[in-house]
């Protein structure tokens, strides 16, 4: 059963923790561990002190430099930002074919795993090698990079598909307002409509991805080792 996750921080709109999933092995993950968002950069000073007041100690930021602004003056003094870039724009011959209308759907999701694992595994890494208190990962929406990396980090920790692919439909209700706030259309009803002309859904594509994945050894072919993945999984769980 999911619980109540969102966190009410002024600026972002698709705040959650990735706090109190149960897995096939009865643990919970820790409240406070890890945090997604949608780009802090929009938050105001009391956004960013109630970040602080959370626990967040660093925020992993998977956008290109491009995407990226000025550190943001109300920045808390002891808040760490670590970029760890996920899209390789240089790639054209992927982009020409997942980047037309398909990269905010989760169908680009698998194509992306299989292409770019070391980009996959070294935001997975930041997390690990993150220094001690929360994590918060974003990109500029928090949905598809950050929906992208979520869904390795909680396979990684033995939470149940079916709950990884709920919180992934979370983003959706989430955005109406941040795309209202930014003057754009939803992007929900465009979303669903590409899935239904590929006979598909949301979660159907989630599940499907899942399904294909085996987190553990996908990160350590992709350069990861023990150490690594024990890390993650010592901040993502309790007991």
């Amino acid at each position: 059963m999911l619980v109540d996750r969102h966190l009410d921080w002024d600026g972002c709109y698709n705040v959650r923790d990735l706090g109190g999933f149960r897995t096939g092995e009865g643990r919970v993950t820790r409240r406070g561990a890890v945090v997604r968002s949608d780009s802090p950069d929009r938050l105001t000073p009391a956004g960013w002190s109630a970040l602080a007041a959370y626990g967040v100690r660093t925020v992993v930021d998977l956008r290109n430099d491009e995407e990226r602004q000025a550190v943001a003056e109300a920045r808390p003094i002891g808040v760490d930002v670590v970029h760890a870039p996920l899209d390789d724009l240089a790639d054209t011959e992927f982009w020409e074919v997942w980047g037309q209308g398909l990269q905010g759907t989760p169908l680009y999701y698998r194509p992306f795993l299989d292409r770019f694992p070391e980009r996959c595994a070294a935001a997975v890494a930041a997390v690990a090698h993150a220094r001690p208190g929360g994590v918060l990962i974003h990109c500029a929406v928090g949905r598809d990079r950050t929906g992208l990396i979520t869904l390795l980090l909680l396979a990684l920790a033995g939470v149940a598909h079916e709950e990884i692919a709920s919180d992934y439909e979370l983003s959706a209700d989430r955005l109406r307002p941040l795309f209202a706030t930014l003057g754009v259309a939803d992007q929900g009803p465009i979303v669903r409509e590409v899935l239904l002309r590929e006979n598909t859904s949301v979660r159907a594509v989630v599940l499907a991805t899942l399904e294909s994945l085996d987190a553990d050894a996908y990160l350590r072919a992709a350069g990861l080792g023990s150490g690594d993945l024990a890390a993650v999984r010592a901040r993502l769980l309790t007991g």
